[in-house]
């Protein structure tokens, strides 16, 4: 399918801007509010929920910085930790605002989102380990913030949705807590090299490039040696089994569209109810344009149902999940995609892949 017209516009407003990796870091995140305010200009969507505090919860370093979002209504709801995007580089908890906002509405419930530590300050493992700590201290406190511990699920975009993957694997391997879900959105899940299909056919022209991949790698490795770490990329770890289900959500037009929906076959393959969602006509980030984007108010949709689907009731092994691909068109017809899960085939093989105290201010129904 063509780029979407929307997509091309939003691509042009930043046309001229440096490419990554050029500019020092710390300059590409003063710039992101600039940014942040020309979407809201363009109808980005801020959705109302019942209370937004931040804290700060004991971290493997030092205090970590975290966003509770909370849901009209009363609790004990399901809780969802979030992990922002940017690369490991960029993104933040105001970056990610929106969609924590959307998911917290849209699922019915809480969503904790981290402020991890960011490279290259804090290359690999300081993501990883913050991750970790964060869900745990989510799954003590659960009481505290109108949570259920028996009901969390893990959720993140691009180096968000590797943090994610490589914390369900983390918990599963180091005891607990349990896990509902992993909702993983573009996720980067393997090494770019060697480079699956997309990487090639999408490498100039979509906001993310193959270039700038390459250079977020570059900033969270201390050594390319550590890029056979399964906790580094997830795609190699050598036994998915007893993993949570999985909902991979990808973009026809971004680098990371393959690893996404392959991560989806190796899951499957491990006996993990798994699917994936590609969107047709769109780029890496359009997940987070809800408002500006029709196909980012679909995801929404979509991600939130699927959340609610798997947080639900007190008991997991009541919980019934669908299996496959789903491909998911852009709105044409007032539909909502095609609804057809399509099983996962055979790729060709033209290529290779491969006890605390926290602080809380800011509490506010807003």
């Amino acid at each position: 399918m063509t780029l979407d017209p929307k997509v091309r516009e939003l691509l042009d407003l930043t046309a001229d801007a440096p490419p990554i990796g050029t500019v020092p870091v710390q300059v590409m995140r003063e710039d992101t509010p600039s940014q942040m305010a020309a979407w809201f200009r363009m109808g980005l969507v801020s959705t109302l929920v019942a209370a937004v505090e931040d804290r700060l919860i004991p971290g493997p370093a030092g205090d970590l910085p975290v966003r509770i979002y909370t849901p009209e209504g009363r609790g004990p709801f399901p809780l969802v930790v979030f992990f922002h995007g940017g690369g490991w580089v960029l993104g933040d908890l105001e970056t990610h605002d929106p969609m924590c906002r959307a998911l917290c509405a849209g699922a019915d419930c809480v969503v904790v989102s981290v402020g991890y530590r960011l490279a290259p300050e804090h290359p690999f493992p300081a993501a990883v380990e913050d991750a970790l700590a964060a869900t745990r201290w989510v799954a003590v406190h659960a009481a505290e913030i109108s949570g259920d511990p028996a009901r969390i699920a893990l959720a993140g975009d691009s180096a968000g949705g590797n943090l994610s993957a490589v914390t369900a694997i983390r918990i599963r391997d180091e005891g607990g807590p349990a896990l509902r879900g992993q909702l993983l959105i573009y996720p980067a899940v393997g090494y770019h090299t060697p480079p699956t299909p997309s990487y090639i056919e999408n490498a100039e022209g979509y906001g993310l490039t193959r270039e700038s991949a390459f250079w977020f790698w570059r900033q969270y490795l201390a050594e390319e040696s550590q890029a056979t770490n399964p906790h580094v990329a997830p795609m190699l770890a050598p036994d998915l089994r007893g993993l949570p289900p999985a909902l991979v959500i990808t973009a026809e037009y971004d680098v990371l569209r393959d690893e996404g929906e392959l991560y989806v076959e190796r899951l499957r393959a491990a006996g993990v109810s798994a699917r994936a969602s590609r969107y047709d006509g769109v780029h890496h980030r359009f997940a987070e344009l809800i408002g500006i984007l029709d196909q980012a108010g679909q995801a929404r949709d979509e991600m939130c149902a699927w959340l609610r689907e798997v947080l639900a009731g007190s008991d997991p092994s009541t919980v019934t999940l669908g299996e496959g691909v789903a491909i998911t068109q852009p709105k044409t017809d007032g539909v909502i995609g095609n609804g057809s899960f399509l099983p996962c085939l055979p790729r060709s093989s033209g290529a290779t892949f491969v006890a605390d105290v926290s602080h809380s201010r800011n509490k506010e129904r807003r």
